[in-house]
């Protein structure tokens, strides 16, 4: 599965902050103005920075009703979020600026300040943007936990009727294989910003898989150093982890990690494996593979502290979305909102830009 960095996560759906007008004034409404929460005005010119941002990806930008549909979602969820600030200042739960720039320490953390740079300006946005879209991130988390999180409650009860009802979930056909590894390539990969990518051919990537592998037998933590040399994008950051698999996905992969893999116990790396590109026999990097743990095949009882974890995070996750649908509809009917880009495409029956 693609995993993004924390940069993009927090710009992939809102690709630039919020740039609301906080003043609570009740001018005139003009062309400029898409909708109205309270009186407080979403421009267009930031629908319209969110739509660029959101189509400039994609291989096949949205048209015609599609497009509209597009800013119509874009415009919604700028109201939603501003409904709940509007909360979240009567609770006094807006986010403070030391807890803004702690988030934004952490996340420029892994980058330089080149690389952070080159960042937001891939993303077309600045410093200011930036954090105003982490101010805006860590009041509405800080809100939703008062008013949403706080109220959900799985019970013993709760967890014993789930499994009751879904035994059969917690059947395992097959051995499940937690791993993570270390990767190196012979050639700098620009994707990676630890700060230990200075492979420039398959000597320097050998020699420095090598220095990896003698620091784990020296005792080294695995995930430390995967996070500071592994030069694979996905995985560096979380310390490697490649997640769970099962058995059989095993035999899709290339046979000296999966016999490799076969051969751990729990809490074993393996020895320095060469991946090869089967199409002309070459090596493209080295890998060091670490089985994290391994779950038999089998039933897995409820007496089972990982099972009822599970059912714990599965209830509760369910519980707080359904929660959260309901708290936005609460807010909506408490805010007096204008939406007045919707009315135009009502009114017009068709596309507005």
């Amino acid at each position: 599965m693609k995993k993004h960095s924390a940069i993009t996560r927090l710009t992939l759906s809102f690709a630039v902050a919020f740039l609301l007008t906080l003043s609570g004034c009740k001018s005139s409404v003009s062309g400029d103005v898409m909708a109205t929460v309270d009186g407080r005005k979403i421009f267009r010119a930031d629908v319209d920075k969110y739509y660029e941002n959101q189509v400039a990806s994609a291989q096949q930008p949205p048209i015609g009703e599609q497009a509209t549909i597009l800013r119509l979602n874009i415009l919604r969820q700028l109201i939603d979020d501003e409904m709940v600030m509007r909360r979240a200042e009567k609770l006094g739960l807006l986010a403070t600026d030391e807890e803004v720039d702690r988030k934004l320490n952490e996340i420029k953390s892994p980058y330089t300040q080149e690389q952070f740079d080159e960042r937001l300006k891939e993303r077309k946005i600045t410093l200011e943007d930036f954090k105003r879209d982490i101010r805006r991130s860590i009041t509405v988390e800080k809100v939703m936990n008062k008013e949403v999180s706080s109220k959900i409650n799985v019970t013993d009860q709760d967890v014993n009727a789930y499994f009751s009802a879904h035994k059969a979930e917690f059947n395992l056909i097959e051995p499940q294989y937690h791993l993570a590894q270390i990767f190196v390539t012979p050639m700098p990969n620009p994707q990676v910003h630890n700060q230990n990518n200075k492979a420039q051919n398959e000597a320097d990537a050998r020699k420095k898989i090598q220095m990896i592998s003698n620091r784990l037998d020296s005792g080294d933590d695995f995930a430390t150093l995967a996070m500071n040399y592994s030069e694979d994008p996905e995985t560096s950051g979380n310390g490697g982890d490649l997640g769970t698999v099962p058995e059989s996905s095993l035999r899709t992969t290339d046979p000296t990690t999966r016999d490799a893999v076969l051969k751990l116990k729990p809490g074993q790396y393996s020895t320095i494996i060469t991946v090869i590109n089967p199409a002309n026999k070459q090596a493209v990097g080295f890998r060091i593979v670490k089985l994290v743990s391994k779950e038999p095949a089998g039933q897995r009882d409820l007496s089972d502290p990982r099972v009822q974890q599970a059912i714990r995070s599965q209830l509760h996750d369910r519980r707080e979305q359904l929660l959260k649908a309901a708290y936005y509809e609460v807010l909506r009917d408490s805010a007096k909102v204008e939406n007045y880009y919707a009315k135009q495409v009502l009114d017009s029956s068709g596309i507005v830009k």
